[in-house]
């Protein structure tokens, strides 16, 4: 630091002066800005970024592979799946004395209600689950319920992206370009990660739910339709052979890659370049993988393509199979789409909301661990259940039986490679409003997950504006009690 700004340095100690702390406060700030400035012109590229990732990623004893994340979208009622409350049933239609928070958007606080879905205990295990899930139920004893879990926010857009990307904020990477960034890709000619939306829409904020934030676009989610061509154009146009249609690839890549040469920090540039070669390459195996016809009827009929209800995310439960057979490593499938009673968003009548939700997913999913099992995925493959909060067991007062959101506590399960099955970990309270044993954050369920996929929470990183940045921020413990 030049001393002529510093005019009484060496006379005696006292603090700086007014100046000198304006100078040296204006040089830090001036200092972050710097960081973003040059992090955006690329000072921080290809080989800066190398060298920060450099034992990043530090593999430990790897579980599972692959890995399907069934997104409940609206938020499942958890005192109406997966944790029983006796003490509903004694105060049904009482006024709630709580202090907890309820009642979102305006919307009128009712009544305590009991479930009218009965819960029953399953397996050797005894675990309790209700009458919504008669097939799941099935498989208890491979289910992990984490009872305890608890967000930041009641709101669905950011509830989504906080379940997704460890943030309520968007611009963040999700959990799936995290674990294509951390195992990177198993196969050449699909993408890593795969994302399966609802008929009735995609969740509230949309494809921020896939993104790859400020990694490269190509640890993305790719959108897969259930039906018909899997990726839109993906088809050769009529009349263009496949002679023609990879000379001109060929000629298209090398003109980018010249263009790319003075370019090298840019990583949208270099992700849109691969990808003409990776569609060229799914114009083959993606129409394959939707091709349900090469399946016999026995196994369309075991995920309900027989059915009109489950015949949607049957389709797409088998597409995931499909897809992990062919070495994709993370597929998101979404129940529910839109808003409100077209997700499991139970507002004005929870009864038949989940009801209706429930019976479109339950024979699939149990069609689909039935199925891991047959053909041997099932131990190299993590699924996982659940939304992006829970819901209140009080009722809102319009004369249906609707619940409200409820980020203090819920649940959601874990099964397949690396977890320890029939148990339930973590309390609500008796109500079930609060978590209040083995509390579960969901950057404690993200730090569990990379776990069971074989990635330390603490040691992926990737370097973003002058920051190591994780998937689980500043906060995050592994729940010990889910692996195997």
């Amino acid at each position: 630091m030049r001393t002529d700004r510093m005019p009484t340095q060496g006379l005696f100690h006292r603090g700086p002066t007014r100046r000198e702390l304006l100078w040296n406060a204006g040089g830090g700030f001036a200092g972050l800005a710097l960081i973003d400035l040059l992090s955006r012109e690329g000072f921080f590229g290809a080989d800066a970024r190398a060298a920060a990732d450099k034992g990043t990623r530090r593999p430990t004893a790897a579980k599972a592979k692959h890995a399907i994340f069934l997104f409940m979208n609206g938020a499942p009622s958890h005192v109406d799946t997966f944790d029983p409350k006796p003490a509903l049933d004694r105060h049904d239609g009482t006024a709630y004395q709580g202090k907890t928070p309820i009642g979102s958007n305006g919307r009128p606080v009712g009544r305590l209600m009991r479930s009218p879905f009965p819960f029953t205990k399953h397996g050797q295990s005894g675990l309790a689950i209700s009458s919504l899930f008669p097939h799941t139920a099935k498989f208890a004893d491979d289910l992990c319920v984490i009872r305890s879990l608890y967000t930041d926010t009641a709101a669905h857009a950011s509830g989504c992206l906080q379940m997704n990307t460890g943030s309520v904020l968007i611009g963040k990477p999700c959990l799936g370009s995290w674990l294509s960034y951390g195992l990177g890709s198993a196969n050449e000619s699909l993408p890593s990660f795969v994302v399966m939306t609802d008929p009735r829409g995609g969740p509230i904020g949309g494809a921020s739910n896939w993104t790859a934030g400020f990694m490269p676009a190509s640890y993305q989610g790719t959108l897969f339709r259930g039906k018909g061509s899997p990726v839109l154009d993906l088809a050769t146009p009529p009349g263009v052979s496949p002679h023609t249609q990879r000379h001109t690839l060929d000629l298209v890549q090398e003109l980018n890659r010249e263009h790319r040469a003075a370019r090298s920090d840019q990583a949208e540039l270099t992700a849109r370049i691969q990808s003409y070669e990776m569609a060229y390459k799914m114009q083959v195996s993606a129409t394959e993988v939707v091709d349900l016809d090469r399946e016999d009827a026995t196994t369309r009929s075991l995920y309900g393509l027989d059915d009109d209800r489950t015949r949607d995310f049957g389709r797409k439960c088998l597409m995931a199979r499909r897809l992990l057979e062919r070495g994709v490593r993370f597929v998101q499938l979404y129940s529910g789409g839109g808003h409100l009673e077209d997700t499991w968003d139970g507002h004005s009548d929870c009864v038949a909301n989940h009801t209706l939700h429930a019976g479109e997913t339950d024979r699939p999913i149990a069609g689909l661990i039935a199925d891991l099992k047959r053909t041997g995925l099932w131990d190299e493959t993590l699924l996982i259940w659940g939304g992006e909060f829970g819901r209140t067991p009080t009722s809102e007062g319009l004369n249906k039986p609707g619940r409200d959101h409820n980020p203090f506590g819920f649940s959601m399960w874990l099964a397949g490679a690396g977890v320890k099955g029939g148990q339930a970990i973590g309390a609500t309270d008796e109500l079930g409003f609060n978590a209040v044993e083995e509390r579960c954050h969901i950057s404690d369920f993200h730090a569990t997950i990379l776990r069971v996929m074989g990635l330390d929470h603490t040691s992926l990183t990737y370097f973003y504006q002058g920051l190591d940045q994780r998937l689980t921020g500043v906060r995050g413990k592994v729940v010990e009690k889910v692996l195997a």
